[in-house]
């Protein structure tokens, strides 16, 4: 049997790309999938093609930057299920631009979504994964481990940020909550994340990279994985050594 059966997972930005797309993997392979998003409509549309399949899908509207919506999805998953295996954090936004032309805004939207979305989706779930003493948290940050390119400091920094948040949640629950850091490179389905480029330099080199990147559905595949990778079980005693966060890169 598959580790990933019966696992209860919740899924941010769960309406498109890697968050449908590792939606509907982990469905196939057994888990009860709780959806999460802004788009309703499309989260009613994959909760449904999941169980028609046979899957288990529930789904619910969530502001990953809203406190308490994010607060209510862990309890809603809860309600479903009794309790919660794994988040996989896998909203995000992209909307990058040089420094110079200040916008403020669109920092300021990078920062909620990628950085303190994540920040209150572990909030949510942490309190429950400490009580059942297991649990696991994917966090997609899609740029590579060391660099940054032109226009993309902002963007960057979050991911950056959600790195070593990953790592430091790693160290603290060491053996009793475990935390994968995936980063794919940007996906050929995640139109929205160049949309809002103001550069237009950058939105060409944006869509070139799209049509060479990797496909939501193998960022899924890595995500399968990292949760099939083994189960959380209790410590043996040893001394104490940090090792670093897991990471999935492409």
């Amino acid at each position: 049997m598959s580790a990933i059966q019966e696992k209860v997972v919740l899924i941010t930005g769960a309406s498109g790309g890697i968050g449908a797309a590792a939606a509907r993997l982990l469905a196939r392979r057994g888990a009860k999938v709780v959806l999460g998003a802004r788009r309703t409509h499309q989260l009613e549309a994959l909760a449904e093609e999941i169980t028609a399949a046979g899957g288990t899908a529930s789904f619910q509207r969530l502001d990953v930057t809203y406190r308490p919506d994010v607060e209510a999805f862990a309890e809603f998953a809860l309600e479903q299920h009794d309790r919660i295996d794994v988040l996989v954090n896998a909203a995000g936004v992209m909307p990058v631009s040089p420094l110079w032309t200040r916008k403020i805004d669109e920092w300021e939207l990078m920062i909620d979504v990628n950085l303190r979305g994540v920040l209150l989706g572990i909030a949510a779930v942490l309190p429950t994964m400490q009580e059942q003493g297991w649990g696991h948290i994917v966090n997609v940050a899609p740029v590579p481990a060391h660099g940054v390119s032109p226009n993309s400091a902002v963007y960057c920094g979050t991911q950056y940020a959600v790195d070593a948040i990953s790592e430091g949640l790693r160290q603290e629950h060491a053996g009793r909550v475990r935390v994968t850091v995936v980063r794919p490179d940007v996906s050929e389905d995640h139109n929205t994340l160049a949309d809002r480029i103001a550069a237009c330099c950058t939105f060409e080199r944006m869509v070139t990279r799209r049509r060479i990147a990797v496909p939501p559905d193998a960022v899924a595949r890595s995500i399968a994985g990292a949760i099939e990778g083994g189960s959380i079980s209790a410590p043996r005693r040893q001394a104490w050594r940090p090792k670093p966060a897991e990471h999935a890169a492409f």
